[in-house]
């Protein structure tokens, strides 16, 4: 039985969610700057955990997923600040800033576990 990568399921439909913000502040807020900004970090997430799936060593793996750490941080930072500029409604700001402290949550523990790990042998 295959177990499902909870942090791989969730920074791909997170992706998803981000490509719908993207097109809604586009074609309906007219931003065209910011907007950008949060599609490339919020979709890099996700991929860089794909990358972080074939990495040629332990210390790769931990490497890629301290990126992917960083780029939901920055996701987290656009999300506020558009927030602050009122260009996001309250519950489409309270359902991405969740869903992204979770993520980052999950990242941060799988880091903490492989650097743990490393330092034992």
């Amino acid at each position: 039985m295959k177990h499902e990568n909870i942090i791989k399921s969730k920074s791909f439909f997170f992706a998803i969610q981000i490509w719908h913000l993207y097109q809604y502040l586009v074609n309906e807020r007219k931003e065209f700057i910011l907007s950008k900004q949060i599609l490339r970090s919020g979709t890099a997430v996700g991929a860089i955990i794909r990358e972080a799936e074939h990495a040629e060593s332990k210390l790769d793996f931990k490497h890629k997923m301290s990126i992917a750490q960083k780029e939901i941080n920055e996701t987290i930072y656009w999300l506020e600040l558009l927030n602050e500029i009122d260009y996001l409604e309250e519950v489409h700001y309270v359902k991405l800033m969740s869903e992204s402290d979770e993520i980052l949550r999950i990242i941060t523990k799988i880091i903490l576990t492989v650097k743990h790990n490393l330092s034992i042998k």
